[in-house]
Protein backbone atom coordinates (compact mmCIF):
# COMPACT_ATOMS: atom_id res chain seq x y z
CA UNK A 1 0.00 0.00 0.00
CA UNK A 2 1.39 3.80 -0.79
CA UNK A 3 2.04 6.06 1.82
CA UNK A 4 -1.08 8.07 0.97
CA UNK A 5 -3.25 5.18 1.17
CA UNK A 6 -2.23 3.76 4.63
CA UNK A 7 -2.44 7.88 5.56
CA UNK A 8 -6.31 7.34 4.44
CA UNK A 9 -6.41 3.79 6.07
CA UNK A 10 -5.79 5.12 9.44
CA UNK A 11 -7.87 7.99 9.29
CA UNK A 12 -10.68 5.82 8.14
CA UNK A 13 -10.31 3.82 11.27
CA UNK A 14 -9.80 7.03 13.56
CA UNK A 15 -13.32 8.64 11.76
CA UNK A 16 -14.78 4.97 12.47
CA UNK A 17 -13.87 4.94 16.13
CA UNK A 18 -15.18 8.79 17.11
CA UNK A 19 -18.16 7.46 15.36
CA UNK A 20 -18.76 4.25 17.07
CA UNK A 21 -18.08 6.03 19.94
CA UNK A 22 -20.72 8.17 20.04
CA UNK A 23 -22.82 5.90 18.54
CA UNK A 24 -22.64 3.77 21.68
CA UNK A 25 -22.68 6.67 23.87
CA UNK A 26 -25.67 8.81 22.46
CA UNK A 27 -27.28 5.53 22.38
CA UNK A 28 -27.15 5.22 26.11
CA UNK A 29 -30.60 5.91 28.24
CA UNK A 30 -28.81 7.38 30.75
CA UNK A 31 -28.65 10.73 29.33
CA UNK A 32 -25.05 11.31 30.33
CA UNK A 33 -23.89 11.38 26.43
CA UNK A 34 -21.24 14.14 27.49
CA UNK A 35 -20.65 13.58 31.05
CA UNK A 36 -17.51 14.77 32.83
CA UNK A 37 -15.48 12.34 34.61
CA UNK A 38 -13.72 14.44 36.51
CA UNK A 39 -14.90 17.93 37.35
CA UNK A 40 -18.26 19.67 36.38
CA UNK A 41 -17.43 22.17 33.64
CA UNK A 42 -20.38 24.99 35.53
CA UNK A 43 -19.72 26.29 38.75
CA UNK A 44 -23.02 28.24 39.03
CA UNK A 45 -26.69 26.91 38.30
CA UNK A 46 -29.51 29.51 37.68
CA UNK A 47 -32.59 28.48 39.06
CA UNK A 48 -35.95 30.43 37.22
CA UNK A 49 -39.31 30.45 38.31
CA UNK A 50 -42.48 32.13 37.99
CA UNK A 51 -43.98 32.24 41.76
CA UNK A 52 -42.16 34.99 44.66
CA UNK A 53 -40.54 34.73 47.51
CA UNK A 54 -43.57 33.96 49.74
CA UNK A 55 -44.77 30.98 47.93
CA UNK A 56 -43.89 27.40 48.67
CA UNK A 57 -42.55 26.62 45.68
CA UNK A 58 -39.60 29.15 46.19
CA UNK A 59 -38.98 26.90 49.71
CA UNK A 60 -38.42 24.05 47.62
CA UNK A 61 -36.25 25.89 45.41
CA UNK A 62 -34.38 27.14 48.46
CA UNK A 63 -34.39 22.99 49.73
CA UNK A 64 -32.45 22.29 46.70
CA UNK A 65 -30.19 24.58 46.64
CA UNK A 66 -29.08 23.67 49.90
CA UNK A 67 -28.82 20.52 48.76
CA UNK A 68 -27.19 20.60 46.19
CA UNK A 69 -24.61 23.38 47.41
CA UNK A 70 -24.36 20.86 50.68
CA UNK A 71 -23.17 17.59 48.33
CA UNK A 72 -21.45 19.77 44.95
CA UNK A 73 -19.51 21.99 44.51
CA UNK A 74 -21.85 23.72 42.38
CA UNK A 75 -23.79 27.14 43.29
CA UNK A 76 -27.28 27.60 43.01
CA UNK A 77 -28.53 31.30 42.11
CA UNK A 78 -32.60 31.20 42.36
CA UNK A 79 -34.19 34.10 40.33
CA UNK A 80 -38.22 34.74 41.62
CA UNK A 81 -41.19 36.36 40.29
CA UNK A 82 -40.58 36.04 36.82
CA UNK A 83 -37.27 38.08 36.51
CA UNK A 84 -35.34 35.87 33.89
CA UNK A 85 -39.08 35.54 32.14
CA UNK A 86 -42.10 33.69 32.89
CA UNK A 87 -42.69 29.95 32.67
CA UNK A 88 -42.88 29.36 28.60
CA UNK A 89 -39.76 31.70 28.09
CA UNK A 90 -38.03 29.97 30.43
CA UNK A 91 -38.44 26.67 28.95
CA UNK A 92 -37.51 28.13 25.49
CA UNK A 93 -34.23 29.39 27.42
CA UNK A 94 -33.29 25.74 28.89
CA UNK A 95 -33.67 24.29 24.94
CA UNK A 96 -31.43 26.97 24.16
CA UNK A 97 -28.81 26.37 26.95
CA UNK A 98 -29.20 30.40 28.16
CA UNK A 99 -30.77 29.15 31.23
CA UNK A 100 -30.32 25.80 33.71
CA UNK A 101 -33.16 24.67 35.98
CA UNK A 102 -36.92 26.25 36.18
CA UNK A 103 -40.11 24.39 37.36
CA UNK A 104 -43.03 25.48 35.18
CA UNK A 105 -46.27 23.47 35.50
CA UNK A 106 -47.58 20.95 33.34
CA UNK A 107 -49.34 23.66 30.80
CA UNK A 108 -46.87 25.46 29.75
CA UNK A 109 -44.74 22.39 28.71
CA UNK A 110 -47.39 21.19 27.15
CA UNK A 111 -47.10 24.06 24.30
CA UNK A 112 -43.48 21.83 23.63
CA UNK A 113 -45.13 18.23 24.66
CA UNK A 114 -48.58 17.59 23.70
CA UNK A 115 -48.75 14.55 25.46
CA UNK A 116 -48.09 17.10 29.13
CA UNK A 117 -51.68 17.50 28.41
CA UNK A 118 -52.74 14.90 30.17
CA UNK A 119 -52.08 16.61 33.22
CA UNK A 120 -54.16 18.95 32.62
CA UNK A 121 -57.36 17.18 31.94
CA UNK A 122 -60.16 18.09 34.21
CA UNK A 123 -61.15 16.09 37.06
CA UNK A 124 -58.70 13.07 36.62
CA UNK A 125 -56.77 13.33 40.24
CA UNK A 126 -59.23 13.34 42.79
CA UNK A 127 -56.48 14.05 46.18
CA UNK A 128 -53.24 14.50 47.28
CA UNK A 129 -52.61 10.84 48.47
CA UNK A 130 -53.77 9.72 44.61
CA UNK A 131 -51.57 12.88 43.55
CA UNK A 132 -48.07 11.73 45.41
CA UNK A 133 -48.67 7.98 44.15
CA UNK A 134 -49.29 8.68 40.36
CA UNK A 135 -46.24 11.51 40.42
CA UNK A 136 -43.78 8.92 41.93
CA UNK A 137 -44.85 5.99 39.34
CA UNK A 138 -43.63 4.22 36.28
CA UNK A 139 -45.90 6.19 34.04
CA UNK A 140 -43.97 9.71 35.98
CA UNK A 141 -40.67 8.27 34.77
CA UNK A 142 -42.09 7.98 31.47
CA UNK A 143 -43.32 11.29 31.23
CA UNK A 144 -39.80 12.67 32.66
CA UNK A 145 -38.00 11.01 29.91
CA UNK A 146 -40.22 11.99 27.37
CA UNK A 147 -38.61 15.53 28.01
CA UNK A 148 -35.62 14.92 26.29
CA UNK A 149 -36.80 14.86 23.07
CA UNK A 150 -36.68 18.44 23.36
CA UNK A 151 -33.10 19.30 24.56
CA UNK A 152 -34.69 18.72 28.46
CA UNK A 153 -33.84 16.56 31.19
CA UNK A 154 -36.56 16.19 33.76
CA UNK A 155 -36.21 15.64 37.54
CA UNK A 156 -39.19 15.27 39.74
CA UNK A 157 -42.48 16.52 39.60
CA UNK A 158 -43.01 18.70 42.45
CA UNK A 159 -46.92 20.35 43.69
CA UNK A 160 -48.51 23.26 42.89
CA UNK A 161 -51.87 21.63 43.36
CA UNK A 162 -55.55 21.91 43.23
CA UNK A 163 -57.36 24.87 40.86
CA UNK A 164 -59.91 26.66 42.59
CA UNK A 165 -62.48 29.54 40.63
CA UNK A 166 -63.15 32.71 41.80
CA UNK A 167 -64.82 35.46 40.33
CA UNK A 168 -66.37 39.13 41.47
CA UNK A 169 -69.68 38.70 39.99
CA UNK A 170 -71.65 35.72 41.79
CA UNK A 171 -71.76 32.77 43.88
CA UNK A 172 -71.32 29.18 41.80
CA UNK A 173 -72.80 26.56 42.63
CA UNK A 174 -73.22 24.93 39.59
CA UNK A 175 -72.21 24.70 36.34
CA UNK A 176 -75.35 26.77 35.53
CA UNK A 177 -73.62 29.72 37.05
CA UNK A 178 -69.95 29.56 35.20
CA UNK A 179 -72.20 30.32 32.07
CA UNK A 180 -70.99 34.01 30.50
CA UNK A 181 -68.21 34.49 33.19
CA UNK A 182 -64.74 35.91 31.93
CA UNK A 183 -62.08 33.91 33.01
CA UNK A 184 -58.16 33.98 33.43
CA UNK A 185 -57.05 30.76 32.32
CA UNK A 186 -53.48 29.49 31.49
CA UNK A 187 -51.96 29.81 28.16
CA UNK A 188 -53.02 26.57 27.25
CA UNK A 189 -55.71 25.34 24.87
CA UNK A 190 -56.93 22.63 26.65
CA UNK A 191 -57.63 24.90 29.55
CA UNK A 192 -59.68 27.18 27.27
CA UNK A 193 -61.47 24.24 26.16
CA UNK A 194 -62.67 23.29 28.88
CA UNK A 195 -63.85 26.70 30.56
CA UNK A 196 -65.59 26.32 26.83
CA UNK A 197 -67.21 23.56 27.81
CA UNK A 198 -68.06 24.97 31.07
CA UNK A 199 -70.04 27.87 29.26
CA UNK A 200 -67.66 30.80 30.59
CA UNK A 201 -65.06 33.42 28.48
CA UNK A 202 -61.93 32.02 29.40
CA UNK A 203 -59.19 34.65 28.12
CA UNK A 204 -55.43 33.21 28.54
CA UNK A 205 -53.44 35.92 29.98
CA UNK A 206 -49.71 35.62 32.05
CA UNK A 207 -49.91 35.63 36.00
CA UNK A 208 -48.19 38.13 36.49
CA UNK A 209 -50.75 40.28 34.43
CA UNK A 210 -54.18 38.98 36.68
CA UNK A 211 -53.99 41.06 39.21
CA UNK A 212 -54.14 43.89 36.82
CA UNK A 213 -56.92 42.45 34.93
CA UNK A 214 -58.95 41.46 37.74
CA UNK A 215 -58.67 44.84 39.03
CA UNK A 216 -60.04 46.65 36.34
CA UNK A 217 -62.78 44.26 34.95
CA UNK A 218 -60.72 42.86 32.24
CA UNK A 219 -61.81 39.30 33.44
CA UNK A 220 -64.51 38.66 35.78
CA UNK A 221 -62.60 35.60 37.58
CA UNK A 222 -59.63 33.18 37.58
CA UNK A 223 -58.68 29.32 38.60
CA UNK A 224 -55.77 28.65 41.03
CA UNK A 225 -54.46 26.86 43.89
CA UNK A 226 -55.55 28.38 47.53
CA UNK A 227 -51.97 29.62 48.10
CA UNK A 228 -51.67 31.82 44.96
CA UNK A 229 -55.12 33.41 45.56
CA UNK A 230 -54.00 34.05 48.76
CA UNK A 231 -50.18 34.87 48.86
CA UNK A 232 -51.31 37.50 45.60
CA UNK A 233 -53.32 38.70 47.55
CA UNK A 234 -56.38 37.79 44.82
CA UNK A 235 -58.68 38.47 47.53
CA UNK A 236 -58.95 42.21 47.33
CA UNK A 237 -60.27 41.97 43.91
CA UNK A 238 -62.12 38.71 44.34
CA UNK A 239 -65.67 38.45 45.81
CA UNK A 240 -66.14 34.57 45.67
CA UNK A 241 -64.51 30.85 45.49
CA UNK A 242 -65.79 27.70 44.40
CA UNK A 243 -64.16 24.75 45.43
CA UNK A 244 -63.94 23.45 42.14
CA UNK A 245 -60.48 21.51 42.43
CA UNK A 246 -61.08 21.14 38.91
CA UNK A 247 -57.28 20.44 38.11
CA UNK A 248 -54.26 18.87 40.08
CA UNK A 249 -51.16 21.02 38.56
CA UNK A 250 -47.91 19.39 38.76
CA UNK A 251 -44.72 21.34 38.46
CA UNK A 252 -42.16 19.76 36.47
CA UNK A 253 -38.23 20.87 37.83
CA UNK A 254 -36.54 20.44 34.67
CA UNK A 255 -32.56 21.20 33.83
CA UNK A 256 -31.48 22.30 30.39
CA UNK A 257 -29.48 19.53 28.47
CA UNK A 258 -27.16 21.58 27.58
CA UNK A 259 -25.76 22.08 31.54
CA UNK A 260 -26.68 18.57 32.25
CA UNK A 261 -24.24 17.48 29.88
CA UNK A 262 -21.70 19.87 31.16
CA UNK A 263 -21.94 18.23 34.92
CA UNK A 264 -19.76 15.30 36.34
CA UNK A 265 -21.72 12.02 36.92
CA UNK A 266 -21.23 12.21 40.58
CA UNK A 267 -22.98 15.94 40.33
CA UNK A 268 -25.77 14.38 38.46
CA UNK A 269 -26.16 11.85 40.96
CA UNK A 270 -26.47 14.61 43.89
CA UNK A 271 -28.65 16.35 42.08
CA UNK A 272 -31.32 14.07 41.14
CA UNK A 273 -31.14 12.70 44.57
CA UNK A 274 -31.80 16.34 45.77
CA UNK A 275 -34.22 17.15 43.51
CA UNK A 276 -36.31 14.24 45.27
CA UNK A 277 -35.38 15.24 48.28
CA UNK A 278 -36.28 18.77 47.54
CA UNK A 279 -39.52 18.07 45.90
CA UNK A 280 -40.85 15.99 49.27
CA UNK A 281 -39.94 18.97 51.37
CA UNK A 282 -41.74 21.00 48.90
CA UNK A 283 -44.74 18.94 49.17
CA UNK A 284 -45.03 19.28 53.15
CA UNK A 285 -44.64 23.25 53.06
CA UNK A 286 -47.70 23.54 50.04
CA UNK A 287 -49.90 21.42 52.25
CA UNK A 288 -49.14 23.44 55.26
CA UNK A 289 -49.58 26.78 53.12
CA UNK A 290 -52.43 25.27 51.30
CA UNK A 291 -54.41 25.26 54.66
CA UNK A 292 -53.33 28.43 55.89
CA UNK A 293 -54.25 30.49 52.75
CA UNK A 294 -57.55 28.88 52.64
CA UNK A 295 -58.41 30.21 56.51
CA UNK A 296 -56.90 33.53 54.86
CA UNK A 297 -59.27 33.40 51.87
CA UNK A 298 -62.07 32.49 54.09
CA UNK A 299 -61.50 35.77 55.99
CA UNK A 300 -61.92 37.72 52.78
CA UNK A 301 -63.88 35.88 50.68
CA UNK A 302 -67.24 33.92 50.27
CA UNK A 303 -66.36 30.23 50.21
CA UNK A 304 -68.89 27.83 48.42
CA UNK A 305 -68.11 24.09 48.00
CA UNK A 306 -69.74 21.82 45.53
CA UNK A 307 -72.14 19.51 46.30
CA UNK A 308 -71.34 15.82 45.41
CA UNK A 309 -74.10 16.02 42.48
CA UNK A 310 -72.69 19.63 41.22
CA UNK A 311 -69.41 18.38 41.16
CA UNK A 312 -70.39 15.08 39.23
CA UNK A 313 -72.15 18.17 36.46
CA UNK A 314 -68.70 19.81 35.95
CA UNK A 315 -67.52 16.32 35.45
CA UNK A 316 -69.82 15.58 33.12
CA UNK A 317 -69.77 18.90 31.20
CA UNK A 318 -65.85 18.39 30.63
CA UNK A 319 -65.99 14.85 29.60
CA UNK A 320 -66.15 16.09 25.72
CA UNK A 321 -62.44 17.66 26.14
CA UNK A 322 -60.81 14.30 27.18
CA UNK A 323 -62.39 13.08 24.19
CA UNK A 324 -61.12 16.05 22.29
CA UNK A 325 -57.46 15.63 23.35
CA UNK A 326 -57.09 11.64 22.90
CA UNK A 327 -55.85 12.44 19.28
CA UNK A 328 -53.34 15.24 20.63
CA UNK A 329 -52.15 13.12 24.03
CA UNK A 330 -52.65 9.67 23.06
CA UNK A 331 -54.66 7.18 24.10
CA UNK A 332 -52.32 5.37 24.92
CA UNK A 333 -50.66 7.66 27.66
CA UNK A 334 -54.62 8.75 28.79
CA UNK A 335 -55.52 5.14 29.37
CA UNK A 336 -52.08 4.97 31.40
CA UNK A 337 -52.77 8.03 33.47
CA UNK A 338 -56.12 6.67 34.19
CA UNK A 339 -55.03 3.39 35.28
CA UNK A 340 -52.49 4.53 37.23
CA UNK A 341 -54.96 6.85 39.01
CA UNK A 342 -56.98 3.91 39.49
CA UNK A 343 -54.33 1.66 40.95
CA UNK A 344 -53.52 4.97 43.44
CA UNK A 345 -57.03 5.34 44.36
CA UNK A 346 -57.00 1.66 44.73
CA UNK A 347 -54.03 1.77 47.23
CA UNK A 348 -54.52 4.81 49.02
CA UNK A 349 -58.05 3.56 50.34
CA UNK A 350 -56.83 0.59 51.73
CA UNK A 351 -53.85 2.58 53.50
Amino acid sequence: MSRAGKILAIGGLFIASIIGTAIVTNGSKSTTNSTIAGESQVQTLRFSMSSNTQHPIYDGASKFKELVEKNTNLTVDIYPSAQLGDDRAAIEMLQLGTLDVSIPSTAPLANFYPEYNVFDLPFMIPNEAVADKVLRSPFASDMLEMLQSRRLIGLDFWENGFRHLTNSKRTVTNVEDVKGLKVRTMESPLHLDAWKALGATPTPMAFNELFTALQQGTVDGQENPYPNIALNNLYEVQKQMTDTGHVYTPLVLIFSEATWNKLSASDQAAIRKAATEAGDYQREVNRRVNNDSLDTIKANMQVTELTPEARNEFRQATESVVDKYRDVIGSDIIDSFTNEIAKAEKETATQ
